[in-house]
Parts: structure tokens; C-alpha cells; sequence
């Protein structure tokens, strides 16, 4: 008789990877961590590492994610902004170019927080809204807190960089250049002028929080055509995710976006929640991924406690799956955010994977990874090796 092919969940903790630090003996946040559901999987599994990103591409969660799903960069991406804007429900003409759009704190002409101290949702909207009627030859359309989108209309893409590669640093070298760029400066130079007396950064600013200074748009493109996720496995998937741009790659492969009430991208994400609603999801799904946002945050604030803090809580969501879930788990992360540089990082990504074969590594880590039987794969072959 037949078997039935596996199902499978792959938890995924943006940014988790980093390196050694002497704050912490040495080892990696990975490795300092109390993660006893990752090492359990280590040692019932099999681990290796994972090339993510492409050589000609800069590693951001775009380019690796979309290479973990299968689709491979060099074919089918054309921007962050257009996925993004197909999770908001933006519907883009082919002329149409979508950017990214975040909104920033800038002082003496620094790149100070790329998050404006991570804004609420609503204090954007409302700075969005005021901006808008002054910014007539684009459209602006709000995200979630910093995460917004804009959108121009028989746009050519402006050669740009992701505010979150430059904190710290001067943005002058950093503004838009080519194509669209006149324009974009123009809605910089007015949101500059519009935020600088809102009311929003009035009580932001009794409230001893950062200003939002200016927008920040990057990352432009036109729409992608996917093949469908479906069509290319032969399998239904999901995405669970608080972060635009996983769900704007999710619809653009015909996956099942899933809605986590209490996820949020953040620190205080509700972490077993998204487990729960994966163990549900899975029911009816042959693959459900599990983004997990806050390690990455932690990177890009230089945080080691948060770092820490964010990896224990992804492997309580690991514990939980495992608990409940006997098909194949990964986990892994889609590209390093070390702390010593607050980005992103394009070195190859430990993985570790139950309910295939064992290796016998003792604890899920970098340098564990780097000795597990899988070796070095290529992302883009991530997923046909799991299905296998």
C-alpha cells in the first residue's frame, strides 16, 4: 500500500544566525541560548547548512526568503515594494513601480532608527494621511508601524538602499538615484516639512519618543509573476507572518496566508499563538511556514539580551510543534543579523531537520551545522529536498 507523503513545518526565526561575542563567552546568541527543543531536534535529526542568497544580491529577507521557498531570485524578483504591496491588497498596474516606504528618524543628517522607535500603526497612518494630498503624483497607502508602501504610477525603479543597512551612518551618499529619484526626493523634502509640526510628533515628543523625520522609500519594482506554489510542488502551503513582505511573497505563490490575531513582528509577538495556529493550519495544508520576525529585530538594534531572548522564544514555538506535530520540522533562519554590524549578514545559515535522518549533532548551532551530513545546499532546493 502506498504511504502517505509527510507533512511538513518549517519555522523559520528571521536573522537568528550570528557570531561569536565575547560578551558572551564567545559563543553565538544561537549557541548561548536555552534552546532544548532545537537541540533535541539536532540530536533526533540531521543537520547543514543553507546558502541563501544569491552572489549579485544584497541579503536581505526578500532574496532568502523567496530562495527557501523555491523561487530563485535571479528569475522572479523585482523588488520588496510590489510584494509587499500585493499582501496590503494594492492592486498594481504593469506600470505601475511599488515602493517600500518606511518612516524614519533622521538628526543631523543621520540615519538615527530606521523604525522611528518601531511607530504605532496608527500614529503612521495619521502622518501618512496628512502627507498624502501634498504628494499628488504618487500614492502613499499605510502598513503596519514603520512598514508602509508607495506607489508611482508609470514609475521607473530608483536605484536605492534599505534604511536599516545604514543606521548610524550619513544618508546623503544613501539617497535615491536614477529613475524615479527626482520624485522621491520631492516626497522626502515635503514629508520633511509636513511631520516636522504634526501632532503625532508633538506627543511622541512629550512622550520622550523618537520623531519621525522623513520617509524612506526603497526597494521599488514592478509586480512579479510566480509560478504558483501548488503547481511547483504539488502541495498546498501556508504562511504564518505579521511581516508584509512574507505574506506579499505568499499571495504572489498562491499559498494560504494565515492571520495570527496578537502577531506583530515585534518583541511581544504572540509566539505560541502562531504555533497553535500552524498545528490547526497544518490539518488541512501539506506545509505551513512559521515566520518569526523578532531575532532580526534584536539584531538590527545591536541587542544581545533581545537576540537571546527572541531565539528562546522561537524554540518554545519549536517545543510546541514537536509536541503536537510528527511530520518533518525544519528550522532555520533565512539569513544572519549579527549584532557587531546590525544588519544583515549573506553567510551560508544553519539548518536542522527531524523525520528524514540523523547525524548525531549534539545542539543546533552555526558551528554545529557546519559539520552536519547535509553539508552545503543551495536554498532554492531546500523545499524539493524536504518534499523528497
Amino acid at each position: 500500500m502506498a504511504t502517505k507523503p509527510a507533512k511538513c513545518i518549517l519555522i523559520l526565526g528571521d536573522g537568528m544566525a550570528d557570531e561569536p561575542i565575547p560578551a558572551l563567552g564567545g559563543k553565538t546568541p544561537l549557541e548561548y541560548a536555552k534552546t532544548p527543543n532545537m537541540d533535541r531536534m539536532a540530536r533526533e535529526g540531521a543537520c547543514g547548512l543553507l546558502h541563501t542568497v544569491p552572489d549579485r544580491f544584497e541579503p536581505g529577507s526578500d532574496i532568502a526568503n523567496m530562495s527557501i521557498l523555491g523561487y530563485a531570485p535571479e528569475k522572479y524578483y523585482t523588488g520588496r515594494g510590489p510584494l509587499e504591496a500585493m499582501s496590503m491588497g494594492v492592486d498594481l498596474a504593469p506600470s505601475d513601480v511599488a515602493y517600500r516606504c518606511n518612516l524614519v528618524t533622521v538628526k543631523d543628517g543621520v540615519m538615527a532608527d530606521f523604525s522611528a522607535g518601531h511607530i504605532t500603526s496608527a500614529e503612521g497612518a495619521a502622518l501618512l494621511s496628512s502627507l498624502a494630498p501634498h504628494v499628488p503624483k504618487v500614492a502613499v497607502k499605510a502598513g503596519v508601524s514603520y512598514r508602509n508602501l508607495l506607489v508611482v504610477p508609470h514609475g521607473s525603479a530608483a536605484d536605492s538602499t534599505a534604511p536599516h543597512d545604514i543606521v548610524g551612518q550619513k544618508i546623503a551618499d544613501h539617497l535615491p538615484r536614477n529613475g524615479d529619484a527626482d520624485l522621491l526626493l520631492a516626497c522626502i523634502e515635503k514629508s520633511r516639512e509636513i511631520f516636522r509640526d504634526h501632532p503625532v510628533n508633538a506627543a511622541r515628543r512629550k512622550a520622550g519618543k523618537p520623531e519621525v523625520t522623513q520617509i524612506w522609500p526603497w526597494s521599488g519594482g514592478r509586480r512579479p509573476a510566480f509560478p504558483l506554489f501548488a503547481d511547483k510542488y504539488h502541495k498546498k502551503g501556508g504562511m504564518i507572518s505579521a511581516v508584509d513582505l512574507l505574506n506579499g511573497i505568499a499571495r504572489c505563490a498562491g499559498m494560504e496566508v494565515i492571520t495570527v490575531p496578537g502577531a506583530t513582528g515585534y518583541f511581544d509577538t504572540d509566539y505560541m499563538a502562531k504555533a497553535r495556529y500552524a498545528l490547526d493550519a497544518i490539518r488541512h495544508l501539506d506545509f505551513v511556514y512559521i515566520h518569526i520576525e523578532a531575532p532580526d529585530e534584536a539584531g538590527h538594534l545591536g541587542s544581545i539580551e533581545e537576540k537571546v531572548r527572541a531565539i528562546e522564544n522561537v524554540d518554545r514555538v519549536v517545543g510546541k510543534v514537536r509536541e503536537e506535530f510528527d511530520g518533518i520540522v525544519a528550522v532555520l533562519p533565512d539569513h544572519p543579523t549579527p549584532i557587531r554590524i546590525k544588519t544583515h549578514a549573506r553567510d551560508p545559515v544553519p539548518f536542522v531537520v527531524t523525520g528524514k535522518e540523523t547525524d548525531g549533532c549534539m545542539h543546533y548551532s552555526e558551528k554545529e551545522a557546519r559539520s552536519g551530513m547535509f553539508g552545503t545546499k543551495e536554498a532554492t532546493d531546500f523545499l524539493s529536498f524536504l518534499f523528497s
